[in-house]
């Protein structure tokens, strides 16, 4: 159950998403804290997992009053980026729904693709000024759809941004490889979304590469 999960079928025309990480992550997690994780399973009764931890004694801290004069990463989206495109490809709808509510909440305007062919022909049709993508999909994962869009010349340059539970060293050199921009980890944390949103799309409006798009 702590092992990292292998998918029989690799290809990108897998049907069925899901990576069976969970438990993994929960496991590494653990043991940077000096601890272990387990599992008591009784058939018919039910599974407690449990976990340890070594944790010393933390100061308290003063809260330093200057922040609440700092606008939010949030705020500063809405400020600078209100109204711009960009595209989400991501095949579980309950993910759609709430990757959609935080970038609206920030002022963008959000296209969904259901899988990364959707997501190659959409980016084909409109200019986004950055995309979002997952990596497990049906038809083709992220990674190819990464692929196929930065050998497109007018696509070179938006950035592509990973959105995904693949959270392990080899999973983000991956991402990187096929010229993806930055990764962030699901679940989403709302202010590492806007952050980092906030960071890509200040460099394309410096570079004044969009300007001919709307």
């Amino acid at each position: 159950l702590f092992h990292r999960f292998e998918q029989a079928d690799t290809s990108t025309t897998r049907q069925h998403a899901g990576t069976g990480l969970g438990l993994v992550i929960s496991r590494h997690l653990a043991q940077m804290m000096g601890g272990e994780v387990g599992v008591e399973s009784e058939k018919g009764i039910g599974s407690t997992f449990w976990f340890t931890a070594c944790l010393r004694p933390g100061k308290p801290t003063q809260q330093n009053n200057n922040h609440a004069c700092v606008p939010s990463a949030c705020q500063r989206l809405l400020d600078r980026h209100r109204g711009c495109r960009v595209l989400l490809a991501e095949d579980n709808i309950i993910n759609q729904e709430v990757a959609r509510a935080l970038l609206e909440q920030a002022g963008l305007r959000v296209d969904i693709a259901n899988n990364g062919l959707e997501a190659v022909a959409m980016a084909k049709e409109t200019a986004y000024r950055l995309i979002l993508m997952d990596l497990q999909m049906p038809e083709m994962d992220g990674l190819e759809a990464t692929r196929q869009l930065r050998a497109l010349p007018d696509l070179a340059a938006v950035p592509i941004l990973a959105m995904t539970a693949n959270a392990f060293d080899d999973d983000r050199e991956r991402c990187f490889e096929v010229g993806m921009n930055d990764h962030i980890g699901k679940p989403v944390a709302p202010e590492v979304l806007y952050s980092t949103l906030l960071s890509w799309l200040d460099k394309v409006a410096s570079s004044g590469w969009h300007t001919a798009y709307p």
